[in-house]
């Protein structure tokens, strides 16, 4: 094979390779059989879990995260596509709940509403001194608010949540 050929080849093996170990596959590169190593297998990295608290994106329906307040908080609820909800509050031991199906619909419908949409992804106003910021994601956007920033269709999300809004307890 030609310095240049064998330049080409080993350029895109160098591309396989790194894509191979990025999604954690064999390469075809080189020399060997070409199937992936057992897992536990030596010189095997096994690839990180998620956390047991924070599911699989296609999992979640909304995820709010609440910092600030006079004590500092930094709590996030979860709540997934069934109405199973999670809150997290600093070293607390997580809470968890259900919603009925009419409220997690009511949810849904709050999140789904055109007029969500159109609520500005930044705080537009100037912070209150020791307020709350909130932060919303739902599907591929992110709405951060804070206290006294709520227009009607952030609100209506808001009403929605499970025990009765977003968790600003410390």
């Amino acid at each position: 094979m030609s310095p240049t050929r064998r330049g080409v080849r080993g350029r895109r093996c160098g591309a396989v390779l790194l894509a191979a170990v990025l999604a954690g596959g064999a390469t075809g590169c080189g020399s060997g059989s070409g199937a992936p190593p057992a897992p536990g297998a030596p010189g095997t990295t096994a690839v990180p879990s998620a956390p047991r608290d924070d599911p699989r994106p296609g999992q979640v329906l909304v995820r709010v995260t609440v910092t600030g307040g006079f004590a500092g908080v930094r709590n996030r609820l979860v709540v997934h596509r069934d109405g199973a909800w999670t809150v997290i509050s600093g070293d607390k031991p997580p809470r968890t709940g259900r919603q009925t199906p009419a409220e997690a619909a009511e949810l849904r419908a709050a999140l789904e509403d055109p007029a969500f949409a159109l609520v500005p992804a930044r705080p537009t106003g100037r912070p209150i001194a020791d307020g709350f910021q909130y932060e919303v994601a739902y599907r591929h956007r992110v709405v951060v608010a804070g206290d006294g920033e709520r227009p009607p269709a952030l609100q209506r999300v808001f009403d929605a949540l499970p025990e009765g809004g977003p968790p600003t307890s410390p």
